[in-house]
């Protein structure tokens, strides 16, 4: 069961008494369609067991005026306790005469089934379908109180139209079974038309569902050519129903507005909006612009750190809202994402925007110097643009926009027009760090960026005019730049120079001429006897030995065999070991 429950104050009033005035201010919603046709796949009929979804409607019956101190009666006695408009301090109440309805109409469809074997059954088929007629008639009496919204009056309407249609389709009175079946699916098509789209299946089934009823109905009437088109079924007879339902439909839009957006347009595609927080945020979103005129930048920064924080705990909301429903993360038959992730993306680009703005009122608090009268250094600064190019990345990369070739050429030339303000404040920081070379090709590289995107049309206004005025700075920047780099080249000429005068004449003296070849100093002595050219004897240095030949003649030697003195020595080797075994036994001595 799924109800779009808005916000209720009930200060705290006894649910058991009937004659408290209703307060005027809460707003019920009741979808009536959603609910049964949950109810039923939950409990039965997706079998089509019809006894089952009866017994579950008499039990939810029983809960509910249990919980809402509604009893007919004790265990002794009954005591009849219908719902009135005085009870409406809970939409729950509403469901009462719902559930009423659905039991009675669940045992009509029981008692159908049977009826093929017994003929008797379709009696009672009828008295059933007569009672639930009179229960949906008092829920629609019921939701047309103030405290029930458009949405619930025509729901209700509908849902009151179709049970009448189907009690005079059983009774065979084919004119009003007819008028009621149309009215029916003329308020489901408009209802269609105005959820959100996961909600559009369920009322374009009821439609289709209600063709082969009027169908038959048009053929027992004789007018087969009724149905052929469905604009003919909806002719002059309900032209007071279409404006009602017109005027229905607008209150309802404007109700919804009040509280929050109900669907959001943006990049050539409308979705509707469906959870709660989600509204509520994108409802403070358009306020927002608007808010930020006229205060004070830290101001700002603090509201619009505030607006971030909230659209985060939108997209946790609405990722849950995703989670929960597996179906809305399938694509489309077209190949686009689905509406609850496309409002995912929506949502994403305005956190990574608002991000960016922030970022930059605090870019222009450091520039300007706001903070302790100081301006901001040019690291800080690097480090604030290279947060807004993260962000412009990650835009670039939001699910559903890959495609969108104007969107990605926008954030493409955004990204290069935050490159250009970066290469410039890098630069600041290498000129005042004396690298005047790598600067100049930072300013350079920094031109080149602005240059190619400052003629853009579809740049935002603000960023072209931060551009322009970023060109000429980068133009005297190159110039100072450029003229650092050529005082910095003679001074460091003239240093070299002065390094050279200063060596030590004395020193230069003592130096042998081989060691000193590449100093220029005027030796007097350099001609005469006691020159000082060469330093002797020169140092010892370590070189490799070389030996003084080389012994190849042992590759032409030729060695005697020694195998007659190897034969020798074994002999004797054996004759005494013999000699030394006989001893041992005393054999082969002398006697």
């Amino acid at each position: 069961m799924v109800v779009a429950e808005a916000h209720i104050n009930l200060e705290n009033a006894d649910q058991g008494e009937e004659n408290t005035p209703v307060k005027q201010g809460p707003v019920f919603t009741v979808e009536v369609l959603k609910i049964i046709t949950d109810a039923q796949q939950q409990h039965g009929l997706r079998h089509s067991d019809y006894q089952r979804y009866r017994s579950y409607c008499t039990r939810r019956i029983r809960r509910l005026r249990k919980t809402l101190h509604l009893p007919q009666g004790d265990k002794r006695h009954f005591k009849r306790r219908d719902v009135t408009e005085l009870h409406l301090k809970d939409e729950r109440y509403l469901y009462i005469p719902l559930m009423l309805a659905e039991r009675c109409w669940g045992y009509a469809m029981q008692l159908r089934q049977e009826s093929n074997t017994e003929p008797r059954k379709r009696f009672h088929l009828i008295s059933k379908l007569r009672k639930a007629m009179h229960y949906a008639e008092q829920l629609e009496s019921l939701c047309q109180a103030e405290l029930c919204d458009a949405r619930s009056k025509l729901e209700s309407q509908a849902y009151a139209a179709w049970i009448r249609g189907m009690f005079y389709f059983e009774v065979k009175a084919w004119k009003e079974a007819m008028d009621n079946l149309q009215q029916a699916q003329v308020v489901y098509e408009k209802l269609c038309s105005a959820v959100n789209e996961s909600d559009q299946a369920i009322y374009k089934s009821k439609c289709e569902e209600l063709v082969p009823s009027l169908r038959y109905c048009a053929y027992s009437i004789g007018d087969n050519t009724a149905i052929s088109d469905l604009k003919s079924l909806h002719g002059a007879a309900h032209g007071d129903l279409l404006d009602t339902l017109d005027r229905l439909m607008a209150e309802a839009r404007q109700k919804e507005g009040g509280g929050g957006v109900s669907e959001v347009t943006w990049r050539g595609r409308t979705v509707a909006v469906k959870p709660s927080v989600v509204s509520a945020f994108l409802s403070t979103e358009q306020e927002l612009n608007s808010s930020l005129e006229g205060q004070t930048t830290d101001a700002n920064i603090d509201k619009l750190d505030r607006h971030v924080i909230n659209c985060k705990d939108a997209i946790a909301a609405l990722k849950d809202e995703i989670a929960n429903d597996p179906s809305n993360k399938s694509k489309l038959p077209d190949g686009s994402i689905g509406p609850l992730q496309y409002l995912l993306t929506y949502l994403t680009h305005i956190r990574l925007t608002r991000s960016n703005q922030r970022t930059l009122l605090m870019i222009t608090k450091a520039s300007t110097g706001e903070e302790e009268g100081k301006k901001g250094k040019p690291q800080d600064l690097i480090r604030l643009y290279e947060l807004i190019l993260q962000n412009l990345n990650e835009m670039q990369q939001l699910t559903g926009l890959e495609q969108d070739k104007e969107y990605q050429d926008n954030v493409e030339a955004t990204i290069t027009a935050y490159k250009a303000f970066r290469c410039y404040y890098i630069g600041e920081v290498l000129t005042g760090t004396k690298k005047f070379r790598e600067a100049l090709a930072l300013y350079d590289r920094a031109g080149n960026y602005c240059s190619s995107v400052i003629s853009r049309e579809d740049l935002d206004s603000g960023l072209k005019s931060g551009l322009t005025k970023l060109a000429g700075s980068i133009e005297a920047a190159k110039s100072i730049c450029l003229a650092q780099a050529v005082l910095q080249a003679s001074e460091e000429n003239k240093e070299e120079t002065q390094a050279t005068s200063i060596i030590d004449k004395k020193h230069i003296a003592k130096v042998p001429l081989v060691d000193r070849l590449d100093v220029y100093y005027e030796d007097s002595k350099i001609a005469t006897k006691q020159a000082n050219i060469i330093k002797l004897p020169p140092d010892m240095s370590p070189i490799p030995c070389k030996p003084l030949f080389f012994d190849v003649a042992m590759n032409h030697l030729t060695f005697p065999s020694l195998q007659q003195e190897l034969e020798n020595k074994t002999k004797q080797g054996q004759s005494s070991l013999t000699g030394f075994v006989k001893g041992l036994w005393g054999w082969g001595g002398k006697k």
